[in-house]
């Protein structure tokens, strides 16, 4: 046995007698568990499956995007056009991207979530060839050095 700093003593998995009975309850368990996780993701991949956007056109980071968001003023709603180069992709259930563009020598990023309904409309203006999934070295370039190459679109 060990004795802590706070004076409680703890059997160690040395000391500990288990035999091949306590194995088998804690795999039965383990079973269990893992089939109500699969029933539930079930259901839920279900009830996401109805409201996934089908309208988003496939795109990556280092691409050019524009979005198309809208804007609500008082009572009336528009749309505006936000433009500029995707720096990162989330996947999974809450998806999302970056878009990062310069306006006014200033730069601006705005995180769009893919299932959001402020999101009209994504239209993929550009390619390009990147070697990473995150591109947050953008952040520190400027004028011509944060250029992206470009990569011709295959028709499909």
């Amino acid at each position: 046995m060990d004795v802590h700093a706070g004076g409680q003593r703890c059997i160690g998995p040395s000391t500990q007698k288990r035999g091949p009975q306590d194995d088998k309850i804690k795999f039965e368990i383990k079973i269990e568990q893992t089939k109500g996780n699969d029933m539930s993701n079930l259901i839920i991949e279900k009830l996401l499956a109805k409201t996934q956007r089908t309208d988003i056109p496939a795109f990556r980071p280092g691409d050019t995007v524009r979005v198309h968001v809208k804007i609500k003023e008082g009572d009336k709603e528009r749309v505006q056009a936000f433009e500029g180069v995707v720096i990162k992709r989330d996947n999974g259930p809450q998806a999302s991207f970056t878009v990062r563009k310069i306006s006014f020598g200033q730069g601006v990023e705005r995180i769009f979530p893919i299932q959001s309904k402020v999101i009209d409309k994504v239209d993929l203006v550009r390619s390009s060839k990147v070697r990473r999934a995150r591109l947050f070295y953008l952040r520190g370039l400027r004028g011509k050095a944060a250029r992206l190459r470009d990569v011709e679109k295959t028709a499909q």
